[in-house]
């Protein structure tokens, strides 16, 4: 099995070089251990690696980490550390102590912002980093440029990355992103996202929440799947796994936690009051939405009821990875009003705002951007627009609205 080489290699790299401990966050299977030992047999340094899903390891992890420490010494990659939280106080101290910078490398199959007991432990001390599943860049083997509308980047762009067609598109939404089946590691697509659901859920949800009811938890899920891209509708999913609304939120941050689903949020401020305040539902992973809503195909998926919603959390998906992978926090939003007028995403940055609609449509028309004067009003100056479409070719409609194949981003 060939080992896929990943945008954030270099950034581990350097930040090693001034924090003493790095967190790499992530959903399960997206390919976190695989790049650190990946990149400490490069390093050449002994760094050990050690796995907290060792019940043994764990055991001395949460019941004597001073202990731990003293087996396992730094530097040294400990997997799965969301485990044992008790880890957390032991290394500030030792971090205090030492100050050497990449002593600790670790990996956690939640996300760090939504992890207890994280925060005040190692403030200050801990470079943050999410990895998601794989961008169609790091497949493709293109650069890791964080999307934007600048002109000059997207033309230079648009000569380094070959064209795909629609079907060639489609085929990659449903297949999906996990490095283990990009890899030729797993072959059939279908036991892999099978496994998948019920190892992390009854693992990681249980882990997360005790009385979780599994059937239950899979139709909540595959209810989020159908209504990827749209707004979070916390009663028809609640409908859905007959649950009360609570555990529909519960559910829905357990999600989030553990990295398989995002959301965006609207973008309002004092001037835009008929906004709306529910946030969207992304997942990180168009392969898995495509095997929970059970799309049997490729060509099913794009002719299907679905194949818009599909082609917009892909989209959404990829730019969000773009910016991740270069650590950097995505800006992105999304606006919505009381008159139902719509943005699928805006991107705030240097002070502008620019907005971004995603059709799936290969002969692009201006009047499908009308709709990006309703944020004129806002404080932030409008950048540069475009429109993210299967076109062949990158192109404008005049300077300061563009056309963006999303094969591109």
């Amino acid at each position: 099995m060939e080992y896929i080489s990943r945008h954030m290699e270099n950034k581990i790299f350097e930040l090693s070089k001034s924090y003493s401990a790095i967190l790499l966050t992530g959903p399960r299977q997206a390919g976190k251990t695989t790049m650190l030992r990946s990149l400490a047999e490069r390093e050449n340094i002994g760094r050990e690696y050690v796995s907290l899903d060792d019940l043994n390891v764990r055991d001395m992890a949460k019941n004597d980490p001073a202990l731990f420490l003293q087996i396992h010494k730094p530097p040294v990659l400990i997997d799965e550390v969301q485990y044992a939280p008790e880890l957390f106080t032991y290394i500030k101290i030792h971090i205090d102590k030492h100050h050497n910078p990449g002593d600790f490398w670790m990996t956690g199959s939640q996300i760090f912002r939504l992890m207890k007991g994280v925060q005040e432990s190692l403030a200050g001390r801990v470079a943050l980093l999410h990895m998601s599943p794989m961008s169609r860049r790091e497949i493709v083997g293109a650069q890791c440029v964080p999307f934007s509308t600048n002109f000059d980047k997207l033309l230079a762009e648009s000569k380094n990355i070959a064209p795909i067609s629609t079907p060639e598109m489609f085929e990659q939404i449903w297949r999906g992103s996990m490095p283990g089946l990009i890899s030729g590691q797993f072959s059939d697509r279908n036991i892999y996202y099978s496994s998948y659901i019920s190892t992390f859920v009854e693992r990681d949800v249980r882990n997360i929440s005790v009385s979780v009811d599994v059937l239950k938890f899979n139709r909540f899920v595959t209810a989020v799947a159908a209504r990827t891209s749209q707004l979070l509708n916390y009663k028809a999913l609640a409908d859905d796994a007959d649950i009360d609304m609570i555990t529909a939120k519960a559910w829905v941050n357990i999600l989030e936690t553990l990295g398989i689903i995002f959301l965006l949020h609207p973008y309002s401020n004092n001037v835009l009051k008929r906004t709306i305040k529910t946030p969207k539902v992304y997942f990180y992973d168009t392969g898995l939405v495509c095997y929970l809503t059970k799309w049997s195909s490729p060509e099913v998926a794009e002719s299907g009821a679905m194949g818009g919603a599909l082609l917009e959390n892909f989209t959404v998906s990829e730019i969000m990875k773009s910016y991740q992978n270069a650590a950097l926090e995505p800006y992105l939003y999304f606006y919505r009003d009381r008159d139902a007028k719509e943005i699928d995403v805006i991107i705030e940055g240097d002070g502008k705002l620019c907005p971004l609609e995603i059709k799936k449509t290969a002969t692009p028309d201006k009047r499908i951007i009308k709709t990006f004067g309703v944020i004129d009003r806002a404080p932030l100056e409008i950048g540069t627009s475009a429109l993210l479409c299967m076109a062949e070719q990158f192109g404008a409609f005049d300077k300061d609205n563009l056309i963006v194949p999303i094969w591109m981003i």
